[in-house]
């Protein structure tokens, strides 16, 4: 499961620094999430680091990128040997 910021988003820039996968991203009208990197935080943290400190809560899961937890560990180890 990737996970999607709504147009209730209201650009106070905390949301961004604290994606371990730097899967966030500033977009024309409001924050993005790039689901090809977005592991709800599997691999890094037990909860999704973005919905911990959003503070009007507008990030749920995104219907289009549903993904086991299995699946998503496996987008993390993909994605932590790109980095190296």
């Amino acid at each position: 499961m990737a996970l999607i910021i709504t147009d209730e988003c209201i650009n106070c820039d905390i949301c961004e620094p604290e994606c371990p996968n730097e899967a966030i991203t500033q977009g024309e009208w409001f924050y993005e999430i790039e689901p090809n990197k977005c592991t709800e935080c599997v691999g890094h943290f037990d909860t999704p680091q973005c919905r911990e400190v959003c503070p009007v809560d507008c990030i749920p899961v995104n219907p289009e990128h549903i993904e086991s937890k299995e699946a998503l560990l496996e987008k993390y180890h993909h994605l932590m040997a790109e980095n190296v």
